[in-house]
């Protein structure tokens, strides 16, 4: 299924010493995209390979489950954390906002259609 880019960014994965995951992660990962004191949750594509380990920093576009909450909140340069649950594995910045605007506008659009 292709989703939307919502937002690209650099994203460090920590290591199993740093109290990050034991194994890497694929394009579809869905961990929680951390800022403000929430959770949100958050599709991962990663343009420059398909799979990525502990220890490394990738380009990542997000694409957002509920893209309308974030607009006007995610900036360029802004710092976030990847989360599992209550465990950190991964801190990141915001690089380039892409579709978050259009994501949103279709989201809410669908949002009345449906109500």
């Amino acid at each position: 299924m292709k989703r939307p880019k919502d937002i690209e960014a650099n994203i460090y994965f920590l290591t199993t010493d740093e109290g990050g995951r034991h194994s890497g992660v694929f394009d579809g990962y869905r961990p929680q995209f951390y800022y403000d004191g929430y959770d949100w949750d958050a599709f991962h594509e990663y343009p420059d390979g398909r799979y990525v380990n502990p220890g490394e920093t990738a380009r990542v576009y997000l694409s957002f489950l509920r893209p309308h909450v974030h607009v006007g909140k995610v900036y360029e340069g802004m710092e976030f954390l990847i989360r599992e649950g209550s465990r950190t594995v991964g801190k990141g910045q915001v690089v380039k906002i892409i579709d978050l605007l259009e994501s949103a506008k279709k989201a809410e659009s669908l949002r009345r259609k449906w109500s």
